[in-house]
């Protein structure tokens, strides 16, 4: 995984780097050179480009300084415009002297004409003027600077230039994502060593662009300032590394049973693309149990699933659905609850009644079904590895101390109303500050939570949590959070613990919708059927 850090953080882990021998300097030129590494990779002929490197006065200046020089080095023509004049005696302005490289800067520029004249051809812009200890607002002369940028840039006939931000865009918190309008919106952002709070924080992660973290001599010194972060941004390989061992002597029962409890006739195909998800990430058997007007439906879309009739009150599963359930139970290794259950009252007496809380009184439910007298539950066996997810969670908030009731560290699922809704809390506030919420309320709760959205939110009762790099309006779509939940259902039947069955299954859901959307050119063209297609795509992806 790669830490995210804050700003404060950030200082602590680069002096801890300078007393352990990777110097300041050091760092500063390994940044700038792999800056310039990533703008030639971009570039497909040199000769084609005019680069412009913009500066400022303190170390992200430096480090635009060193990718500059690095950029002439291979041959590409760059000019260097700086904020504040240049320190002659520098050793990094003395290389770009060397070079014979353009510099000018903004103090000694009338009426920014040599501005204007390098914005008239530039093709690639690197923005190294503000780094991520700004200030905002903006103010002084490199604000100045940016605002003349930004004007160019409006009034130029010639398509928009790449540009590419040191560390961040300048004007952007690296906190809280605040951002300044004067802010360049980058297409790509080169950070180091780990990733910054704000850039995965909505307005300010608009303007990151594609991110790209580089080494800076720190991944193998082992830091112990570096390695406590416990916030974590989900990569391929290291999602790779927790993907289930797939042998070749394996039977389904290597594999795991999951059994799902979703569906209602308002919503039948919430059980399908739960059921089907957790199939999709290899689970070894699934079992749907749903009320008994689903299985006609639903049986001739997924014939490689198993059925477990539901007892039911007009379509929704009943009270004494729960019974039938548990019978079942002994031979799964994982249990998802909650996709399209709807909340009558039928259906939260049934949650009460799986999770041995209060039942309601005898009754007969269709099909002759018998539910008991009201009565204090004897305590129930003990669930498998739980998924709660959708109305599922909304139904569990009706009971008071609803997460001591639950396995130990379930997994829950909600989106952002879903979490106001189990918190108490205003939805505003929990999304102000998503990564807190999630963390504090794992904690209380001693379960799992995947706080569903923007860099989806997985945090640990153990105070560690994982954002998932996927900010993407294709699963901004009904159905797409059963995919998910099935999916880390699955997880879970193959041995993965909740966490890592977490983080896994939400960045194989991410990965999927990206995909999804990439291949029918629109996200607002994909729908949840396109996510659990694009889980066959993700996995292959990370195969490969």
């Amino acid at each position: 995984m790669t830490k995210i850090v804050t700003v404060d953080q950030m200082k602590v882990i680069e002096a801890a780097a300078d007393q352990a021998g990777v110097t300041y300097a050091m760092m500063m030129d390994a940044a700038g050179n792999a800056v310039a590494e990533h703008v030639l990779a971009r570039l497909e002929a040199l000769d084609d480009d005019k680069i412009v490197v913009l500066t400022g006065s303190g170390n992200n200046g430096g480090d635009g300084l060193v990718a500059a020089h690095r950029l002439a080095e291979a041959g590409a023509s760059v000019s260097v415009y700086a904020a504040k004049p240049l320190d002659e005696s520098d050793p990094k302005v003395q290389r770009l002297r060397q070079k014979s490289i353009f510099v000018a800067d903004a103090e000694n520029d009338t009426r920014w004409r040599v501005l204007k004249n390098l914005m008239g051809g530039v093709t690639v812009l690197v923005d190294a003027v503000f780094g991520t200890g700004v200030r905002l607002p903006l103010s002084g002369k490199a604000a100045d600077l940016l605002k003349q940028v930004g004007k160019h840039l409006a009034e130029r006939d010639s398509p928009r230039p790449l540009i590419v931000a040191v560390d961040c865009p300048s004007g952007l918190n690296c906190d809280t994502g605040e951002l300044d309008p004067l802010t360049l919106a980058a297409d790509a952002t080169v950070t180091f060593a780990a990733v910054k709070r704000g850039q995965l924080v909505f307005p300010g992660a608009e303007a990151v662009g594609d991110l790209a973290v580089a080494d800076i001599g720190l991944e193998d010194r082992a830091l112990p300032e570096l390695e406590s972060v416990a916030l974590d941004l989900a990569t391929e390989d290291a999602v790779r590394a927790l993907l289930p061992a797939r042998p070749r002597y394996a039977h389904k029962g290597t594999f795991g049973r999951v059994v799902v409890a979703a569906g209602s006739v308002n919503y039948t195909g919430a059980a399908y693309l739960s059921g089907a998800a957790a199939y999709r990430v290899g689970a070894g058997l699934v079992t749907l149990a749903v009320p008994m007007p689903l299985h006609a439906i639903l049986a001739g879309q997924l014939p490689e699933a198993t059925w477990l009739i539901l007892p039911h009150e007009l379509g929704v599963i009943a009270a004494s659905a729960a019974d039938v359930l548990r019978e079942a139970l002994p031979k799964a290794q994982a249990l998802l609850v909650g996709p399209g259950l709807g909340l009558e009252k039928e259906t939260a007496a049934f949650i009460r009644r799986l999770l041995g809380v209060e039942v309601a009184g005898a009754r007969h439910g269709s099909f002759g079904f018998l539910a008991p007298a009201a009565a204090e539950a004897d305590p129930p066996a003990a669930l498998p590895p739980l998924v709660v997810d959708a109305d599922g969670l909304k139904l569990l908030a009706q009971i008071e101390g609803w997460a001591a009731k639950l396995p130990r560290a379930t997994v829950l699922t909600p989106h952002p109303g879903e979490m106001a809704v189990l918190t108490g809390l205003d939805r505003n506030a929990l999304e102000a500050d998503r990564v807190g919420a999630a963390q504090r309320f794992a904690a209380e709760w001693g379960h799992v939570v995947v706080l569903k959205g923007a860099y989806t939110v997985v945090a640990a009762p153990d105070g560690r949590a994982t954002l998932q790099p996927f900010a993407t309006a294709a699963l901004a779509r009904a159905g797409t959070g059963d995919v998910l939940a099935g999916a880390i259902a699955g997880l879970l039947a193959q041995g993965l613990a909740p966490y890592e069955a977490a983080v896994t299954g939400a960045f194989l859901h991410g990965l999927a919708g990206t995909l999804a959307a990439q291949r029918l050119g629109s996200t607002a063209a994909v729908l949840a059927g396109d996510v659990l297609a694009g889980l066959i795509e993700a996995q292959a992806d990370l195969a490969a």
